[in-house]
């Protein structure tokens, strides 16, 4: 499948859920947490618009969205990029007409002593974690002002509620992000737009492998499991009009008692 293309929806396997008639952008969505929110998301009815580099990884998302009877629409490229986070908010409006969900899951770790820690690493991390977050609500927050409805939710880490020896730039984006999403909280509920941050401890994904995390160290580890994620973001979904979740902090039933924790 091409590149910024429609999946068109097959013969629904499965009867309407929670999320039935809404429109979510997931951001990150080729692997780990976003893959896993995605699929959880289009189980409970939603459409899909789901940003990522990996196209062959989207194409995936899209085959499972049409075997559902759900319409997937797929857009590469750089979520760091203002570009990619104006050509998703367009594509979402194009083919569906509205945004009823926006996930920020996009980014990325690399974990280092400070001083070992490059400038160009941070900005690495700064734009994939914070300046994408940021991008895509400065998009999506005018499309959910008109309609006077709508969630953000921004994935943030335990990284963003405390500090982690040998992550300083990583909690630094991390509390970015936490911070960004309070006061946010504040400036949009007056129109009815509900924020919320998701901050997990350490979940068994490709992310950071290689960059301060191996295979077999997360294969072998206690932490949680990207659908332990996915099942939260759903939760926050699915608020009745009411009521909003603001903040979910996730940490796995076995984790060290004393010295360092996942984050």
């Amino acid at each position: 499948m091409a590149m910024d293309e429609l999946a068109t929806p097959g013969a629904a396997t499965s009867s309407a859920g929670r999320l039935s008639g809404q429109v979510a952008l997931i951001t990150g969505a080729s692997a780990g947490i976003g893959r896993a929110i995605a699929r959880a998301f289009m189980r409970e009815g939603a459409d899909l618009v789901v940003v990522a580099r990996r196209a062959e990884r989207l194409n995936e998302l899209a085959e499972e969205a049409q075997r559902l009877g759900r319409a997937c629409r797929l857009v590469t490229g750089d979520v760091r990029e203002e570009e990619t986070a104006s050509r998703a908010t367009q594509a979402a409006l194009d083919h569906f007409g509205k945004i009823d969900i926006l996930v920020n899951n996009a980014g990325v770790g690399i974990y280092k002593q400070l001083e070992e820690t490059s400038p160009d690493e941070y900005d690495t991390m700064m734009d994939s974690n914070m300046r994408s977050t940021f991008l895509f609500a400065r998009y999506v927050v005018p499309v959910l002002t008109r309609q006077g409805a709508g969630v953000i939710i921004n994935i943030a880490s335990m990284a963003g509620v405390m500090g982690f020896a040998g992550e300083a730039v990583y909690c630094a984006t991390k509390f970015a992000q936490v911070g960004f999403t309070q006061a946010l909280d504040r400036e949009l509920r007056p129109r009815g737009i509900k924020v919320g941050v998701l901050c997990p401890g350490g979940v068994k994904t490709e992310f950071a492998i290689g960059t301060g995390r191996t295979e077999e160290g997360v294969a072998a580890s206690g932490m949680l499991e990207p659908e332990d994620v996915a099942d939260a973001a759903l939760l926050m979904a699915t608020q009745r009009a009411g009521s909003r979740i603001i903040e979910i902090r996730l940490r796995p039933m076995i984790e060290p008692l004393a010295g360092r924790d996942p984050e």
